[in-house]
């Protein structure tokens, strides 16, 4: 056995989308992964939405594999794997909540077995097999999964009450989103997404925004910087020598913007005497400015 310093290299994210139907879950998908490779042949569908995702073919020539029922998780695993071999840099599985609670998913099987919770003994490992795939595969993973609906009346913007359709649950297996890097939730038609789990600190407390390629690349940019210790991002803030570089140091390393908010804020006042011409005096000599 031997220690070594933790590292952010070849980093595969894990990244899921759900969402009621017609949010956009399959176009939010496709613009999250082409910003993540930026190459279309590089993108592969595991389709089980009845080839619906030939309705974004004018996007790019990305890849479909068509996937239809039975929806056992050793079928989805045989999906993942056609598409490694492959050697697409990203799959995005169009959805998952067949494999829960679609003809031949995992529901029906336990059904099948005798319906009883003690068959949930035999259906669990073949669950966590097909969890254990998504986790394990040497691609970047996009999930989408569809969410319960429910409607709500609201007062819209004419003062008219309105019909709003909303996603509820997650129809797949209660925790998954935990095994995921970020997971993004569309609330509503105009595609606006915000995060219900978000290991990369990009997206957590950012207002509703819709998913493009810009969030992917951010995203491939995450995965690229080596992680830095509370040592390190000292160091880093005081090597700045302008505002704008400050500026996007802080834009770089999220997870430190609230633990160095005020060392992040006492270099920046630092750096605008500097480019304060009232600061120095004709024959370039410091002012004394306290």
């Amino acid at each position: 056995m031997q220690l070594k310093q933790s590292k952010r290299q070849n980093v595969k994210l894990r990244l899921g989308i759900s969402g009621a139907s017609g949010f956009g879950k399959t176009y939010s998908a496709l613009q999250l992964a082409y910003g993540l490779t930026g190459d279309w042949t590089k993108i592969a569908v595991i389709d089980t939405e009845n080839s619906s995702v030939s309705l974004y073919s004018n996007l790019g020539t990305f890849n479909v594999l068509d996937l239809y029922s039975p929806y056992s998780p050793e079928r989805y695993n045989e999906a993942i794997e056609t598409c490694e071999r492959a050697k697409m840099e990203v799959v995005i599985i169009d959805s998952i909540t067949h494999e829960w609670s679609g003809t031949g998913g995992c529901l029906q099987i336990q059904e099948q077995l005798g319906g009883r919770f003690q068959d949930w003994a035999k259906v669990t490992p073949r669950h966590q097999a097909f969890i254990d795939k998504i986790l394990s595969a040497n691609c970047h993973i996009i999930t989408t999964t569809r969410r319960k609906v429910d409607y709500s009346l609201d007062m819209g913007s004419n003062g008219r009450a309105k019909v709003v359709k909303h996603g509820t649950k997650e129809i797949t297996r209660e925790g998954f989103e935990y095994e995921l890097t970020v997971n993004f939730e569309i609330v509503n038609d105009q595609h606006l997404a915000k995060v219900s789990k978000d290991r990369t600190g990009l997206f957590t407390g950012k207002p509703e925004f819709v998913i493009n390629s810009a969030t992917g690349k951010k995203l491939l940019q995450w995965c690229n910087i080596e992680p830095l210790s509370l040592k390190g991002i000292d160091t880093r803030i005081q090597e700045c020598l302008s505002v704008s570089k400050l500026m996007e140091l802080y834009k770089q390393y999220p997870n430190f913007q609230k633990s160095h908010q005020a060392q992040f804020q006492q270099k920046k006042v630092e750096l605008e005497k500097l480019s304060n011409p009232n600061n120095f005096s004709k024959n370039g000599t410091s002012v004394n400015t306290q």
